[in-house]
């Protein structure tokens, strides 16, 4: 696909860290592991990566489980560290103990919608009282001397903006940026993003980045949000799983405005395999409990043939790395045989 775009990449500034890339990877509960935030930088393009949620209470109660969640590594450095929690003093000692353990920049959930953390008034919820929201970003900004960033939804209640005065009140206690999933909290990720949402927050706010985060699967998404909203940043979630290259293609789009094709089948299983091959090496869980984890992962990189589901049926039950490896490697021969075969006929 050949396009024409006037959206170049710019660095991003937060705080004193500039990001070389505009393109950040969303923190993902179960997904945005070392494993997948190391892939997407190998593969180029993604500029700022963010952990999973982190509850502040485990690093208040139990150091011991807090360190097991606390993966990132100086090779992927910048990189947040994702924050969730609802009395600003607690969230405060917890940003306190990130830094202290390497985290270039706090970032604070206030977009999370599972009921588990909501319902104890936490992730989008804090939404609904934009004073204690912006008590909490108080706390971590006077807490910490690294950047402080929040991600959030368009607002807990359908239909109630709150992000904009939000955006507002965090800037001026210090936040350095804002992330806006342009969805209700309700909403779940049902339904289309609303950009306009994003446009808003960019308009209400002076100088912090604001970054747009819903609905971009490819580069021609990405460069829409950037042109129809005029965020500084795109960040990218559910695009990037089973696709971690998204970010490479995305920015290749935005310097030439060529889309470039998805990897083949045998490309996708054996960068599948890397995937897998890092979550173990690096990972504080059993092997087994990594197995069971990879299954949602390894099982989004679309493996099977166009109208078959036989390979994901398979990835889905795996016990064992041995198991994932034998599908991923198979999966790479056939391909590589039928590929051959194509050749072969069109030779004949």
């Amino acid at each position: 696909m050949l396009a024409t775009t006037n959206v170049g990449l710019k660095p991003l500034q937060i705080g004193d860290i500039t990001i070389d890339s505009p393109l950040l990877l969303a923190p993902m509960a179960g997904h945005s592991n070392y494993a997948l935030r190391s892939l997407c930088r190998e593969l180029g393009g993604c500029g700022l990566v963010c952990t999973e949620l982190i509850s502040s209470n485990i690093v208040k109660n139990s150091r011991a489980r807090a360190l097991q969640r606390f993966d990132w590594r100086a090779s992927e450095r910048p990189v947040a560290a994702q924050l969730f929690g609802v009395e600003p003093a607690i969230v405060a000692e917890a940003a306190r103990v990130v830094v202290d353990h390497g985290a270039d920049i706090v970032d604070i959930n206030m977009g999370c919608w599972v009921p588990k953390i909501a319902k104890k008034g936490g992730g989008a919820a804090l939404l609904r009282d934009v004073k204690k929201a912006t008590a909490v970003v108080a706390a971590v900004v006077e807490a910490v001397n690294a950047p402080v960033t929040v991600k959030v939804r368009s607002g807990f209640e359908d239909g109630a903006v709150t992000a904009v005065p939000f955006a507002k009140a965090a800037e001026e206690v210090g936040a350095r940026a804002v992330a806006i999933h342009a969805r209700f909290a309700g909403q779940g990720h049902g339904g289309d993003a609303d950009w306009d949402v994003i446009a808003a927050v960019k308009d209400a706010t002076l100088e912090m980045p604001i970054i747009g985060n819903g609905d971009v699967r490819s580069g021609a998404d990405a460069t829409r949000m950037l042109e129809e909203t005029g965020c500084d940043g795109v960040m990218v979630g559910r695009g990037a799983l089973g696709r971690p290259w998204l970010f490479h293609h995305i920015e290749h789009f935005l310097a030439t405005g060529i889309e470039l094709p998805e990897p083949s089948r045998a490309e996708r299983a054996r960068i599948a395999l890397r995937h897998a091959q890092l979550t173990l090496q690096t990972t504080a869980l059993p092997e087994q409990r990594a197995v069971l984890e990879m299954r949602g992962q390894i099982s989004k990189y679309r493996l099977d043939e166009p109208g078959s589901r036989r390979v994901r049926n398979r990835l889905v039950r795996i016990e064992s790395y041995a198991e994932l490896e034998s599908i991923l490697l198979e999966v790479g021969i056939e391909e590589t045989e039928q590929v051959g075969l194509r050749k072969m006929t069109d030779i004949a």
